[in-house]
């Protein structure tokens, strides 16, 4: 699934693949609003903390089902 994290004065937003599910997320980023940072994890294990009160929102996309075809993953 596909998090798109917005973070305060910066331009950017931070975009990444996860293999967690969408009440996974949510999970993490109530549990961020009482703690320092948001701490999630990508597909290749990396990890993105962002500190919460820099937080501007967070979106997830739709869960990944599994593909057809020679580009599936």
């Amino acid at each position: 699934m596909e998090i798109r994290i917005g973070v305060q004065n910066v331009a950017r937003e931070i975009a990444f693949e996860t293999a967690q599910s969408t009440d996974e997320i949510l999970a993490a980023v109530k549990a961020a609003l009482d703690s320092d940072v948001l701490e999630l994890v990508d597909d290749k294990g990396g990890r993105i903390i962002v500190p919460s009160a820099s937080i501007g929102y967070v979106t997830t996309g739709a869960e990944r089902r599994g593909g057809v075809g020679f580009g599936a993953s």
